[in-house]
């Protein structure tokens, strides 16, 4: 018997309505990640702002101040690809909220590092924690890409990569100016204390929040179809890599050779690496910068500092809308992505002219146009969550993020020697641009079409 026209407009009705009662948990679970992330770096950050307090003390030199502040990356390139292995072995919720509790933990400890008599003593164990900080934080990021290609379709995922990422800018915004005036009103030590008590509350948060979406409670079918048709990996791998971890572990290289020689993510790697030399300079010697080349009190600079971030965080969220802006429109993937990417990397190069201004106004203006552009380009994760293969999204994420956290080792070192031999920040200046011009060459010449990478299995 056919439905009559009222009955098939009823059913009809019926559909889109339960289409318009999708829920929304992905955006939640989004803004735990950005939560989660903000902490992170502002953790990272926390020696740079309190870096001149702290070397006035102890009388660090500009060459031991750069390796301390390279501590951090020397773990973190180190840990990335084993912490890939155990995002896939055991799953993204239990491993991230373990990293949580364990950096936290050992940057409260560096907020004792005064009890030691002597510069050296202090200068060793402040390197060992920074270190620890740096191993325990090495999941993060390929954790962070492995909930947002389970979380969101292809569609959405390059502005929910470009607002995690952006909360490196948040971090600064927010903590910048809050941790100078902790260390500007109470002292160095209690920015350490503060940041391990957030961090370790954070990570029974994220235990009580983190779920697949197959099996998060609150998810509605009509979301969860919409994830899944869109490209997303509902089943966040989880339950394959857990019934596979032992044999996977084995092919674990087999696949990492062949994600090493693609030349597509050879042009990517090197892409992030040029970026975040950016990144470990705005979290590493920026604040000294205004401190000693622009004479700055560590409470202005504190301030300061927020203002590139602001437009760093702007442009990171905006350089995600374009791209997928540009995907909905009918543009390739390649295009979508390396639109943002070339054009912010072009606009980084401006933080050379600070070179030739003397008006504080300038510094800031040029800095901020650099940190903005900086943001647009800085897509590189959702790269990643676009081009990994299936199979092994942690494992590819991390080698990603090996390359790119080079540049944490490379950076503040370099800086470090730039300043020793010519007592001015012009040079490390110009390093730092000259990259972001490597950044545009990496991804037009290197980088031909962006698309998922297909691997071979072992036989």
């Amino acid at each position: 018997m056919n439905a009559s026209p009222t009955s098939a407009a009823t059913t009809t009705a019926a559909g889109s309505a339960a289409t318009a009662r999708r829920t929304n948990i992905r955006y939640w679970i989004l803004a735990m990640i950005f939560i989660v992330t903000t902490v992170n770096y502002a953790d990272r950050a926390t020696l740079s702002i309190t870096g001149p307090a702290m070397r006035e003390a102890f009388g660090f030199s500009a060459v031991q101040m750069g390796y301390i502040f390279s501590a951090f990356s020397w773990a973190y390139v180190m840990a990335q690809i084993p912490g890939g292995w155990l995002l896939d072995r055991f799953g993204a919720r239990r491993i991230y909220a373990a990293s949580i509790c364990l950096w936290s933990v050992f940057t409260l400890l560096q907020g004792w590092v005064g009890v030691f008599a002597s510069m050296g003593a202090v200068m060793t164990v402040l390197f060992m924690l920074r270190f620890a900080v740096g191993l325990a934080e090495s999941p993060a990021f390929p954790a962070n890409a492995k909930v947002v290609a389970s979380w969101f379709p292809t569609s959405e995922r390059g502005t929910a990569s470009a607002i995690f990422n952006a909360a490196q800018y948040f971090a600064a915004v927010v903590f910048t100016p809050l941790m100078a005036w902790v260390t500007h009103s109470w002292g160095w030590h209690h920015v350490y204390l503060w940041m391990g008590v957030i961090g370790m509350a954070l990570a029974l948060l994220w235990l009580k929040v983190m779920r697949s979406p197959a099996d998060h409670p609150a998810v509605n079918r009509a979301e969860l179809e919409h994830i899944e048709q869109g490209g997303g990996l509902i089943h966040m791998n989880e339950g394959a890599a857990r019934g596979a971890g032992k044999a996977a572990a084995p092919a674990g290289w087999f696949y990492a050779r062949q994600l090493l020689s693609n030349r597509m993510l050879a042009g990517v790697y090197l892409g992030q690496y040029c970026i975040n030399v950016l990144t470990y300079f705005f979290l590493t010697w920026f604040p000294v910068y205004l401190v000693q080349a622009r004479g700055m009190s560590i409470l202005k600079a504190g301030f300061v500092a927020s203002l590139p971030a602001i437009c760093g965080f702007l442009g990171g969220v905006l350089g995600g809308m374009i791209s997928d802006a540009l995907l909905r429109r009918g543009h390739t993937l390649t295009v979508a992505r390396k639109v943002p990417i070339v054009a912010g990397m072009l606009l980084s190069v401006s933080m050379i002219a600070c070179n030739y201004v003397d008006a504080e106004w300038l510094v800031v203006g040029f800095m901020a146009l650099a940190f903005f552009g900086k943001g647009i380009g800085a897509l590189g994760w959702a790269v990643v969550a676009d081009t990994a293969p299936k199979e092994v999204i942690g494992l590819a994420g991390s080698i990603f993020n090996t390359f790119g956290n080079i540049a944490g080792i490379v950076t503040p070192i370099a800086i470090g020697y730039i300043l020793s031999v010519t007592g001015s920040f012009n040079g490390a200046l110009v390093f730092v641009g000259v990259h972001a011009l490597v950044t545009v060459l990496s991804y037009l010449v290197i980088v031909k079409d962006i698309r998922r990478v297909e691997l071979r299995h072992p036989q």
